[in-house]
This record gives structure tokens, sequence and C-alpha cells, in this order.
């Protein structure tokens, strides 16, 4: 065909299918508006063609009503459209309610003027397409975006050249041939539009995707932690300071190993409840009094370790007698002030595995822990 009707009639239906993919797949109404739209679209070259072959002028009623139909489809995509409107925008564009009606109105009794109404229907196509430019964000919409910006101005340039050109009784100057090919111009824009609108779907896909694996390595990172920590201290657990002590590397630092005095009979006299309770405050107070950098650990019982990462043995030692001395001051809620007696070693690992390290610590602060025992009088040693 010499007008390009059946080009835009395959168009128009791809295009209507292409929206119809995108709202299917992403739900969003926009997409809808734009495929119903492009489908009514379709049907009113359907009856243009049928009009041309058959010669029947009522075709010519149902292209009209189709056209409204495909504005009023337009008009409605902007409205729900996922940007944020300004009320003085929007209520200045309240006009636009009312253009829909006039491509009716043009398309049954402009027909004898085609000059007139070419123009005004290129008139209210261009505030069409201008209000569904202003009601998107910019975001990532921007090939989208700004190509209904470039069919609204198109449309706003074909209402005054329909103008001139009818003025001078349909004859177009040389030069302004171009405007025997702006239907063209016309489809190459929506062609533009609608594969835009596709990558835009993918774009945001990828987007989606890329924060699904995010969310994913983010639940195995809590996973991996919750899975290294022990339940009721807070802790690092046994399981993981093992890992540590099975590694070929060679710790750098200063370990030490704590444990408290006679945890057994707080148990026997008070109820594992409160001593569940005194355990918990220990790991409280180990997590607070260690660099982010250094480490603690639950190696099992009432018995703790400590990593201190690249630390001075006397800073250390340090660390360990000021944790000592809080815990004279530990009360059991409920309960009244629970001094807590506790013992420790530290040694210092000099590029040496971590499991001979501990041992180090362990062997001094049982050593402390039995010069302890051996100091307390004979009626307070536990039978």
């Amino acid at each position: 065909m010499v007008d390009g009707t059946y080009v835009h009639l395959f168009a128009a239906a791809l295009f209507s299918l292409v929206f119809l993919f995108l709202w299917r797949q992403s739900g969003v109404t926009y997409f809808a508006y734009w495929s119903l739209a492009w489908a009514v679209e379709s049907l009113a070259w359907v009856c243009t063609q049928l009009a041309a072959v058959t010669g029947w002028p009522h075709w010519v009623a149902f292209h009209s009503l189709f056209e409204f139909a495909f504005a009023v489809s337009l008009v409605a995509a902007a409205r729900v459209a996922l940007a944020e409107r300004s009320r003085s925008w929007r209520y200045a564009l309240r006009v636009l309610y009312f253009l829909p009606g006039l491509v009716l109105v043009l398309e049954l009794i402009g027909r004898n003027q085609h000059a007139l109404f070419f123009a005004l229907r290129s008139l209210v196509l261009g505030a069409i397409y201008f209000y569904c430019f202003r009601q998107l964000a910019l975001g990532s919409r921007r090939l989208f975006h700004f190509t209904l910006l470039a069919l609204s101005l198109l449309y706003f340039h074909c209402a005054p050249a329909y103008l001139f050109i009818g003025m001078n009784h349909g004859v177009v100057p040389s030069w302004m041939s171009y405007m025997n090919y702006i239907s063209y111009m016309d489809l190459a824009l929506k062609t533009v539009l609608a594969f835009s609108a596709m990558a835009m779907w993918i774009e945001n896909q990828n987007d989606r995707v890329s924060q699904i694996a995010r969310e994913l390595d983010r639940v195995r990172r809590e996973n991996a932690r919750d899975g290294n920590l022990d339940y009721l201290t807070g802790l690092l657990n046994q399981d993981s300071l093992r890992k540590r002590m099975d590694g070929d590397e060679s710790f750098k630092g200063v370990a030490s190993v704590c444990d408290l005095d006679d945890f057994k009979s707080i148990n026997d006299r008070f109820g594992h409840v409160v001593g569940d309770e005194v355990l918990r405050n220990v790991g409280n107070l180990l997590r607070s009094s260690i660099r982010a950098e250094d480490f603690a650990f639950r190696w099992g019982g009432d018995e703790f370790a400590i990593l201190f990462s690249e630390q001075e043995t006397s800073i250390a030692r340090r660390r360990m007698g000021e944790i000592e001395a809080r815990l004279q001051d530990f009360r059991v809620r409920g309960y009244t002030a629970l001094q807590i007696s506790f013992s420790w070693g530290v040694a210092e690992g000099d590029s040496v595995p971590l499991r001979e390290v501990l041992e180090r610590a362990d062997q001094e602060m049982y050593a402390k822990k039995r010069a302890r025992a051996a100091a307390r009088p004979l009626s307070e040693n536990p039978q």
C-alpha cells in the first residue's frame, strides 16, 4: 500500500502485544492501558482500510470511535503513572479530559476539511503525549520518557504545518517535503517507544535479580554467622573456635582462657535459670570488653576463650583484670549481690598454631584456679 496502512496496522498490533506482555509480566496497570490503546488503534487502522476498499462511509464513524478510545486509553495510562504528581499541574491538565472528545468530533465532521482536521488532531495527540511525558518520573525510564516528549513535539510541530499546507490548498512546498514522510517518523518513534518499554522492563528485571542475589547473600551471611554463635551467650561457639584451631595458619596476638569458679554451686543453689542468666551476662560483658578485631568464644560450659588480635600481653592482662573486677559487682535480677570468682590465663602467640597458644593459656588458668582454691579456707572449699 502506498499510504502504508498495512504497515501501521501491523505496527499497532505489535505494540499492543508488546505492552500486553509487559503488563502480564510486571502487573503494572500503566502497561495495560497502553496495550489497550494500541489494540484499539489497530482496529482504527482496520476501519481505515475497510473504508478505502469498500467505499462504505460508515467505516469512518467506527474509525472515529476507535480513535476516541485510543486517546482515552492514553490519558488513563497517564493517570495511573507511578510518578508523584504536582497538584497544581494535575489540576491544570484537567482540560485533557475533554480533549479525547474532540478527536471523535473532528473525525465525524472534519473529513471535508482535512487540513483543519489533521491540525487539531495533531494538537490533541501532542497534548496527550506531553501529559504522559509529564506524569512519568525520569528514573531508569530515560529513553521511554524522552520518546514520549519527542512524539509530543512531533505532533505539536505537525499542527501548524498542516494549517500552513491547508492555506496553500494542499500544496506542500519543497522545503516542507519531509511532511510526506511524517507518518513514518511517527511510526519510528512509536517503535522506539515500544521497545524502550521492553528494555525498561528487562532493566527492572535485572535490578530485581540483583536485589534478590544481594538479599540471598545477606541471608547466607546471617545464617553462617548464626551457625557460629552460641545461642545463650551470643559469643562465637565451640565449633567456630575448633575451625580456627584446626586451621594451618599461625596465630599472632594474645589468647586468653577464662573460667567461672565453682559455677556448679550457683546452679545447685539458685537453679539453672539463674545459672543461664549468669552465663548470658558474662557473654555480654566479654563482648563489650573487646575490640571489633578481637574474638570471644564460649568454649563449653562455663569456660570462655578470647583472642586479642595483634595485641601486647600486658594490655591483654590488664583487660582481663578489668573484666574480673567488673564481675565482682554482678547482681542476679531478683536476688542479692552475687560475687563471681573468675579465673583466667593468657599466652602470647608468636606465629605458632592457635591450639598451642590456647593450651598454654589454659594451663595458666588452671594454675591460678588451684592456687586460689589452696588459699581459700577449708570451710569454703566445695565438698
